[in-house]
């Protein structure tokens, strides 16, 4: 047997391996993170670049999924891959050729046990506002009102809303009634600085446009228009109404997500 042909029968092939990747997104340019029929999802963007560089199809997983026009600065994800090159190559290769909407933020081997949605220990949301009439380079990032908004009201409520508690009301969930909706949102801060407003939600998992419900019960009450009680009612109520405000999701971003 020719010498070359023994030593490539018997090299080994890469080891197949789960990989942790952080990326940020402006996801005013997608269909949300989700893939889509027209291939416009983030997550169709990054598995077709993986494809690219593996040359085969691999599937992603992130620690959840963001809605069409919601932006994220850690999203989570991990997949499995052969690749002999290490974590800074796959990282080089993985950031080239991306939207420029996307950006990888690192790259790096995971345990075979780690998973980005059930791993996952929380979230940390920021929903932003600004009152008044922002300027056009803020404004594809946040919620403009022009209305005063009562931020000890605002701030009244949001004490309503922190703990364990059933979030049916502030969720566009479809599902059963006996699917759970029980969240402990650790933390609901309204933070102002200037004309910015921030509400920053963390907690241990968060329901379909739960984030946005709240900024918009938040908001609601900021401009007088509820009360502190009338927002307890509602989450006592479990039962989703026309007086919850499903805030525009160009002001969410999925700032980080919590690990052991």
């Amino acid at each position: 047997m020719p010498r070359n042909l023994h030593l490539m029968s018997t090299a080994k092939p890469p080891e197949v391996r789960r990989w942790k990747c952080v990326c940020a997104y402006d996801g005013a340019a997608f269909s949300g993170w989700q893939c889509q029929e027209d291939g416009k999802g983030i997550q169709d963007m990054i598995e077709a670049r993986l494809a690219q560089i593996l040359g085969k199809k691999v599937r992603i997983e992130a620690s959840g999924r963001t809605d069409a026009g919601v932006h994220a600065r850690a999203q989570v994800i991990h997949f499995d891959a052969e690749w002999r090159h290490g974590a800074e190559k796959l990282f080089a290769a993985l950031s080239s050729c991306l939207p420029t909407e996307i950006q990888i933020i690192s790259v790096r081997p995971a345990a075979a046990d780690f998973h980005a949605r059930f791993s996952a220990k929380g979230k940390r949301y920021v929903y932003h506002v600004h009152l008044g009439d922002a300027d056009p380079f803020t404004r594809p990032y946040c919620w403009t009102v022009f209305r005063p908004l009562d931020l000890a009201a605002m701030r009244a409520a949001a004490a309503v809303l922190v703990g364990r508690q059933d979030f049916r009301a502030f969720t566009a969930l479809n599902g059963p009634a006996r699917e759970d909706t029980v969240r402990h949102l650790r933390r609901l801060d309204v933070v102002r600085r200037g004309k910015r407003i921030r509400i920053i939600a963390e907690g241990d998992g968060f329901l379909y446009k739960m984030v946005r419900s709240l900024a918009g019960a938040l908001v609601t009450v900021g401009e007088g228009r509820a009360s502190p009680e009338d927002v307890r009612t509602i989450l006592a109520s479990r039962q989703r109404t026309a007086a919850v405000l499903t805030a525009p999701p160009q002001g969410l971003f999925l700032e980080k997500v919590f690990y052991r």
